[in-house]
Formats: structure tokens, sequence, C-alpha cells
């Protein structure tokens, strides 16, 4: 495929509408932006988390070959390590695929990967370390969602009370500062109407964007004096327990400006808008409450939250995570950390979502991602270097399957403790026939 070239959110709406749908394999849940990989993925690159002790002990970028016919197929071919222990959390291509952005939520730190030059061996193309000081106090570089152009990053915290409120932040391709659009509060609404009572409580955590309605949506999480605590701490210290987002964001993608705020109770994570022309509506789940949220235009053009469905048993906790999207809209992967679990629900209907399998990965598994073609499910385990279990229930790894319609059949695994890489978390899919 061609490197494409987006001068602009007109010219990249059009390109999204011509886009062809039998591509045959991509990770789904991605920037609609995005070129996207035509044939089998290649590699999967993994944002994997330092540990003391182990290997180098540093935050790194681990490459493992998924080529068919490869001699080094489910194996580590590459590492790039970035100095240090950053809390390696989440990364996102930029709008041409040529760069992958990472981010480190304790040191705010974000490191830019060249992964066109040689996709089987990324290198560290710049490093960013003034997030903090560019944005105006923003901190913990959480989602990085591909603009034309541009990288909109949410925040999780600030430099202030190291709580949760936060912001969107806005840069270029070169990684030059563009903008910071804080999350609306009580106080300052900036314009934004509550639905139903809604309290702004000004968190943030994803945001993905539905083009076709201007519409860009964010989810809120929790800030900095939280997730750098110990989890069992944490769980027993009441006033931390009440530092948790209950709201998602309307926002107008075009002028940036926030529209309406959702009560939607218990930690929305993931946004996951889907891909059919006419879909008008967004999936949540939230952490705390174990639940799925439907965020929904309605016959009166005004957008909309519910609880569609419950998790597991919501009494257990089983603190549901990632989740990713089938391509054709019909079926939805959730991961909850406590338990292991991964789940799939048929969300053909999305008002009526019906839990329809559900697999034991590990005794934790955090992230998801999925072939563009549904056949090929990867599973990474690391949630926060402070949360993950301990002892033999601290599994870390990446697991490949094959979803044959019925059932995950097992297709290899490595153990990153094994390997001395660190915790595997985000995974983001390469390959060389984008730049060829």
């Amino acid at each position: 495929m061609k490197r494409r070239e987006f001068g602009g959110m007109a010219v990249s709406a059009l390109a999204l509408t011509a886009m062809p749908f039998s591509v045959s394999a991509d990770e789904t849940c991605q920037s609609p932006y995005m070129p996207m990989i035509t044939g089998h993925e290649e590699y999967v690159y993994i944002w994997t988390l330092g540990v003391e002790g182990m290997g180098d002990e540093q935050d790194k970028m681990v490459t493992v070959d998924l080529r068919p016919n490869s001699d080094t197929r489910g194996q580590v071919i590459n590492s790039v390590s970035v100095g240090g222990r950053n809390e390696a959390h989440h990364a996102g291509f930029n709008s041409d695929r040529r760069y992958l952005w990472a981010g480190g939520l304790d040191t705010n730190r974000i490191f830019i990967f060249d992964v066109h030059s040689d996709p089987s061996k990324p290198s560290l193309h710049k490093t960013i370390d003034s997030f903090v000081k560019d944005s105006g106090g923003c901190v913990g570089p959480h989602t990085f969602f591909a603009l034309p152009g541009r990288m909109m990053i949410t925040g999780l915290s600030n430099d202030e009370d190291h709580g949760g409120r936060t912001a969107l932040v806005e840069y270029n391709d070169d990684g030059e500062y563009v903008a910071t659009y804080w999350m609306p509060t009580a106080d300052d609404m900036q314009g934004a109407v509550a639905a139903d009572g809604a309290v702004a409580d000004g968190y943030g955590y994803d945001v993905r964007a539905l083009i076709r309605k201007n519409i860009m949506l964010t989810s809120s999480f929790t800030g900095w004096s939280n997730y750098m605590m110990d989890f069992g701490q944490m769980l027993g210290d009441a006033e931390a327990m009440k530092r948790f987002g209950g709201t998602m964001v309307q926002w107008d993608l075009h002028t940036r400006q926030p529209k309406k705020v959702f009560s939607v109770p218990g930690a929305p994570l993931e946004v996951r808008f889907p891909w059919g022309p006419n879909a008008n509506y967004a999936f949540s789940t939230t952490a705390l409450t174990s639940k799925l949220w439907l965020i929904y235009e309605d016959d009166a053009g005004e957008w909309q939250a519910k609880a569609v469905a419950d998790i597991g048993n919501p009494a257990d906790i089983p603190l549901p995570v990632d989740i990713s999207l089938a391509a054709d809209d019909q079926t939805l992967w959730i991961n909850s950390f406590m338990d292991g679990t991964t789940r799939l629900f048929d969300v053909s209907d999305p008002h009526n979502p019906k839990q329809i399998y559900e697999k034991k990965i590990a005794s934790q598994v955090n992230m998801v991602s999925q072939s563009w073609d549904g056949e090929r499910v990867y599973y990474t385990s690391s949630l926060l270097g402070n949360w993950d279990k301990k002892g033999a229930d601290d599994a870390q790894y990446l697991k490949a399957y094959k979803w044959n319609g019925s059932e995950l059949v097992d297709d290899f695994e490595i153990d990153f403790y094994e390997a001395q890489l660190g915790r595997a978390h985000l995974m983001r899919f390469g390959s060389a026939a984008l730049y060829s």
C-alpha cells in the first residue's frame, strides 16, 4: 500500500468513505484516518514495561514476527529500549502510519518510533520530554489518536494535585505542540450541557472519533495519585476509591469544543466506534461496575448513553479493561483483568448485546487485538506496574490464538518474564507492505 497524504479532515473523510471494506487483515479499533494493512499482519509491536532486576530493566518496544511462512514466526526479533522505566502504557500510529508514538504515564515522556524504515526493526526517532510544560500542566499521556497531520493525546492527570482533572493535548506529526483542551468540569462546562444530571468531573482516559458525525468521545479513569499507587493499598483507601471518573464527553471534532457530558458511573475506559456507514453509536465498559455501555444517536439526532449489559458478575468486580470490536460490527471481545477472562459478545443489536463465548486466558489479562478478518486474536497481560498481580499470578505474556468461529485455538505464546523483557502491555500491528 502506498503512503497516503492527508491534507485536511475533509480529504480524510473522503478517503475513509472510499476505503474498501474487503481489506483482509488489520487490527480493528484504530483511527480511521490511517492506512490499513492489506494482507496478513507481519509484525506486532508490544510496548513493554521494564522491571527492576530483569534484563536491562528498561521500558522497550518489542517486535514479534507474525509472518505466516517465516522461520522466526512467533518469536521476538527486535527490542528497542528507551532508557529507564516510565510506566509504559499506550501507543498509537500517526496518520500516515510511519511513526508509532508511545507514552510513559509516570515520567510523561513520549517516545516516537520509526516503523517504516525497517518495519521488522523499529528505531527510536524522537523523544518528547516537555509534555507537562507544553500542555500547561497535563500529566499522564495515555491514548494516541491519529488525526490528519496531528496526534491527539489524552491525559490522565495534572501537575497541581495529581488528581483526575486533565486535558486533551494536540501535537503535529513532527512532535511540535499545538494546543491543550481541558476537560469540562462542573465549575467550567466550556459551553457543554449535562445530560440527565451528569456532573462533569474533568477526568480523561480514551478518545475516538466518528468522522461523518463530527464527533469525538472521551472517557474517564483516574489520576496519577491512584494509578501509581499499589493496587491493594488503593482498594483499601476509601478516599482513593472516590477518585475515579464517572463521565464521558461528546466533543465537536473540528472545533475541539465539548458539547455534552454523560453520566457513566464506574470509570468508563476504552471507546470503540463501529465501521458501518450507518452505525451511529460507540461502546465503552466501566471498570468498577462491570457494565457494557452504549453511547448512541437517538431518533431526534441527540446522543445518549445507557448501560446495555453486565460483564461477568459485577459483584465479583472482574474489572473490565480492553475491548475489540470486529470489523463487521457484529461481535465485541471484552477482557476482564481480575479473572483473566476474555468474553465475546454478540452486538449485532447494539441495544441488546448477548455474551456468546468466554475463555480464561491466564491469571490476569489486559489488552486484546484482533485481525481485520477476525481470524486471529492476540492478548497481553500487564495493566499497570503497581496494579499487576503478585507472585505466581503475575503472568506476563503475549498469547496468540486462532478464532474458528466457535472457540479460540492456541497458536503461540511468549513468556515475557522468561525472555527477560518485562511486562507486556499494548499491541500494534505492522507490515512492510504499507511502505512498498
